[in-house]
């Protein structure tokens, strides 16, 4: 059974001056252990899609069900991480105390709160910032803070939001391959929403691509590259360059059918 299932999903935005289709009639399944990849054009429903996929947004119309039961609150199998860190850091508390919040409002008792920090910041090789600020940290640090809050949540889906567009070009590297090797390691099911081509298909097994609003799935790209995928020669494969051709494309497309409308 998919972990994941969106059906006829539809989020309309009204107010007194005008009516926005965001997302028009989506449908897609994500399999357990998958990593998903979505992309599409500027304003094609990216972050709404996600919103109504932690059930921080109600949908106008159709179902997000989580291994079969609909969504109405943030569900807890799930972990979000989201592009801006540092507003989801509180910069007074130290990595060890931001890691272990959810742990506390889940009220985890303290001696397993701690056992699951030290394995979470273990995980992303922040051991030795545990009592640091975030403040005191750079952006690729921060960022490997906000997974590893995610990681110790112990979930079984976990979504991301653009979460390395902030950071240079190494550091967001390094930020793949460190989600390549927990997703491995941690047997997570992963739905990253990216705007970067490449970035999805070096991650994903497979890349949705939206439309234009209002979003549907225009392509479903499956990704067979094999494992372990490294940066330098996985980006040079004939296979990737096809596979980031299709992709490209079905952007454009998207684009187009946006300008024709």
């Amino acid at each position: 059974m998919a972990v994941v299932s969106v059906e006829h999903l539809n989020k309309v935005y009204e107010s007194r001056e005008r009516r926005v289709e965001a997302i028009g009639d989506l449908n897609f399944e994500v399999r357990p252990g998958d990593f998903t990849c979505i992309v599409g054009p500027s304003g094609a429903g990216k972050t709404t899609l996600l919103k109504c996929l932690a059930g921080l947004l109600a949908p106008t119309r159709g179902t997000v069900r989580i291994n079969g039961r609909p969504v109405t609150t943030p569900p807890e199998e799930m972990a979000i991480v989201f592009q801006e860190y540092g507003r989801s850091l509180f910069p007074w508390k130290t990595v060890r105390e931001n890691v272990e919040l959810p742990l506390r409002e889940r009220g985890v008792p303290k001696d397993e709160r701690r056992r699951m920090v030290d394995t979470a910041l273990e995980a992303v090789a922040l051991s030795h910032a545990a009592d640091s600020y975030p403040w005191q940290l750079s952006g690729g640090m921060q960022q490997r803070v906000a997974i590893a809050r995610a990681v110790a949540y112990q979930p079984k889906v976990m979504v991301l939001d653009e979460p390395f567009a902030a950071v240079d070009a190494q550091t967001r590297a390094d930020l793949e391959d460190l989600m390549l090797r927990l997703w491995t390691e941690l047997d997570l099911t992963v739905i990253f929403v990216t705007h970067d081509i490449d970035e999805a298909v070096y991650l994903g097994q497979r890349v949705l691509v939206l439309s234009s609003s209002p979003t549907r799935v225009m392509d479903d790209v499956p990704v067979d590259i094999p494992s372990p995928r490294t940066q330098a020669q996985t980006r040079v494969e004939p296979e990737f360059a096809a596979l980031r051709t299709r992709v490209y494309s079905g952007i454009q497309a998207a684009k187009g059918r946006a300008t024709n409308a």
